[in-house]
């Protein structure tokens, strides 16, 4: 299944009692269940958790286009020292000696402060900007949330697919045991033939051969599982097909996403953020209006009791309005204006794309989960006919009807008929998380999971407004 932004959706015994839904016995109260790994996925996944991080990092960005309203303080000092000495001379320029003045400390104290008056309304579409890139990253953290929800399911399926499959193998393993003990017994009364046994020996050692694959498929689903969950499987519960909150049509499923689903509202959200920065762009092309005020102290250090030195200490103060009014930036600015606006227009196209990729997301899901469900009843009658040949077959060469290579050939086709039943199971399950995914309501709220539900809002209002402070809300 095709995938868009960071969606990503994807798929991968003799009797007829041995082979049922489920392979994997396991009793419900110790073993793990989809929910509860999703849950573990929720709290522990370091993608997750990255993209949450990233949104308080944008929160920040409110307050820094919030200071652009606020004054600017600032204190400067300058202490200066200065050594002076002046050679003297006398009638005919005759050099009569030095005049040493001495040394001389000069300090300049001051306060000073501006406040932006009328910047063109640069700050207040920066802050826009700044307050809808917030909401297009919080989208983009329900997007990963759903995404990483869906990788959990699909890990947890695949771990409990493989070792289904390496059971089925382990027991088919143990049947052909017995038809090559059967072949070598009848080889022995001269029932059989050498080729018989030849033919039952060369399936067991490509049955030993596909039970190590299958092994090894097993060892990687669990190492992607303990990626995605955050730690090691152990017994896993069979996972019914998800239903709350699935809609009920891929129409209706197209309806819920064009509204609701965050890869399209981010979208929308990053055209509103790139429409403010031109704002604020074209701002810098109008009169910028400022207030400065300013107290300076000059002090001049010397002996005490010299009274002219102290006279010329001074205390002075300053206020003033400065007025700037732009000309031309050597094209600068009108160059970054038309630069915006074209990315304001690759914006709406992303909008596009976005839904495209979404709408493509459904179909491919509701289409794969109506496959996979029909396929689990041809499936379970395909299993139940191959046995029944099977047995048949068995018969039939008790009597010299059949022979070893047939009867083997049906077991081979019993044991394909059981893994596509598995996996038929396993792909339903899985497009049917991907459908809800498609459809924006693969979130912890919306499919009831155990979880103390992250809400950037708190740090968001933590930090909005803060005219000071080098602490994190969380005291780092």
């Amino acid at each position: 299944m095709k995938g868009f932004i960071v969606f990503i959706a994807g798929k991968r015994l003799l009797t007829a009692a041995l082979m049922s839904a489920t392979v994997l016995a396991s009793t419900p109260s110790m073993a793990e269940t989809i929910f509860g790994a999703m849950a573990k996925a929720y709290n522990n996944n370091s993608t997750l958790n990255a993209s949450r991080a990233g949104v308080r990092v944008t929160d920040e960005g409110v307050a820094i286009a919030k200071s652009g309203y606020r004054p600017v303080v600032s204190a400067t000092a300058n202490l200066t020292s200065t050594y002076t000495k002046i050679d003297g001379r006398g009638v005919g320029n005759a050099l009569t000696g030095f005049v040493d003045h001495g040394t001389s400390n000069t300090g300049v104290f001051g306060v000073s402060v501006d406040q932006m008056l009328f910047d063109g309304f640069t700050t207040k579409n920066n802050v826009s900007s700044a307050k809808t890139q917030v909401l297009a990253q919080r989208e983009n953290l329900r997007n990963t949330e759903q995404n990483q929800l869906f990788a959990a399911a699909q890990a947890y399926m695949d771990v409990y697919l493989t070792r289904q499959i390496v059971v089925l193998r382990q027991r088919n393993i143990e049947a052909l045991d017995e038809q090559l003990r059967a072949a070598r017994a009848r080889f022995d009364v001269g029932e059989g033939t050498r080729t018989d046994v030849a033919q039952a020996d060369a399936q067991k050692a490509t049955a030993i051969a596909q039970l190590n694959v299958a092994k090894s498929n097993q060892k990687t689903a669990e190492a992607t599982y303990v990626q995605v969950i955050g730690e090691a499987p152990g017994r896993l519960e069979r996972a019914p097909a998800a239903k709350k909150s699935l809609p009920r049509s891929m129409d209706e499923a197209y309806s819920v996403a064009e509204n609701t689903h965050p890869a399209i509202l981010a979208t929308r959200y990053a055209v509103d953020a790139a429409g403010y920065n031109v704002k604020a762009t074209e701002g810098t092309l109008l009169p910028q209006v400022s207030l400065r005020g300013e107290i300076s102290r000059d002090e001049i250090f010397g002996d005490p009791s010299d009274l002219s030195t102290n006279s010329n200490n001074t205390t002075s103060a300053s206020a003033g309005i400065r007025v700037t009014v732009p000309i031309y930036s050597g094209g600068r600015t009108s160059a970054q204006v038309r630069q915006g606006k074209e990315t304001v227009a690759q914006r709406r196209i992303e909008v596009d794309v976005a839904r495209d990729d979404v709408r493509q997301a459904i179909a491919s899901a509701y289409a794969e989960m109506e496959a996979a469900n029909a396929s689990i009843i041809a499936q379970r009658t395909a299993v139940a006919a191959a046995q029944l040949a099977l047995n048949g077959v068995i018969e039939e060469r008790k009597v010299g009807q059949r022979t070893t290579l047939d009867v083997l050939n049906e077991q081979t086709n019993v044991l394909t008929a059981q893994i596509n039943l598995v996996q038929s199971e396993r792909d339903a399950v899985v497009t049917s998380y991907a459908a809800l995914s498609g459809s924006g309501r693969l979130t912890a709220s919306q499919i009831g999971l155990q979880v103390a539900e992250h809400r950037p809002e708190e740090h968001y209002e933590a930090v909005k407004d803060k005219w000071i402070g080098l602490r994190t809300p969380d005291s780092r």
